[in-house]
């Protein structure tokens, strides 16, 4: 008799990766160094509740749901110095005139096991820089200088790893 059990271990949170996948042709430049951050926040979605008191009724409250919302995606790294799409894309965007429309991707945040597999991932879609950071410059310090990208989203979708 044979039987087959996975034990379930919490995952590392340390292992990620972070793609660009637009439905500009753009995107298709993204280089390495805009896949390597130190970190990525923002990833929450909350469906903010309406209380409705019925006429007659004292015994509870009605609550319904409103629209969700969703935090910005930050994301966090050492300064780029070389060609980044990302940093591009942010000048192009938090810089703008708008004299031109504002560009929008797909970015895909991809949580990795150990062995470097997808465990999870999520999918924000139509997403486009809000902010962007770079510093302190401080020469008491020796620290990397770290720029952070902020974007916002319409929609994002946790994606099934096989």
């Amino acid at each position: 008799m044979t039987t087959t059990s996975t034990v379930l271990y919490p995952a590392p949170a340390f292992s990620f990766s972070v793609s660009v996948a637009g439905s500009s042709g753009a995107a298709q430049g993204t280089t390495q160094s805009d896949a390597s951050f130190q970190e990525v926040s923002g990833l929450d979605a909350r469906i903010d509740v309406e209380e409705l008191q019925e006429g007659g009724e004292n015994r509870y409250v009605h609550r319904l749901p409103k629209p969700t919302r969703a935090s910005n995606l930050v994301l966090k790294r050492g300064f780029v110095t070389g060609a980044s799409y990302l940093a591009t894309w942010a000048g192009q965007t938090v810089g703008s005139t708008y004299a031109a429309p504002i560009t929008t991707n797909t970015i895909v945040v991809m949580l990795l096991g150990t062995d470097r597999s997808p465990l999870a991932a999520w999918n924000f879609e139509r997403a486009w820089p809000v902010r962007w950071v770079t510093g302190p410059f401080d020469s008491m310090k020796n620290d990397v200088l770290t720029e952070v990208l902020e974007f916002s989203y319409s929609t994002v979708t946790r994606i099934a790893v096989p």
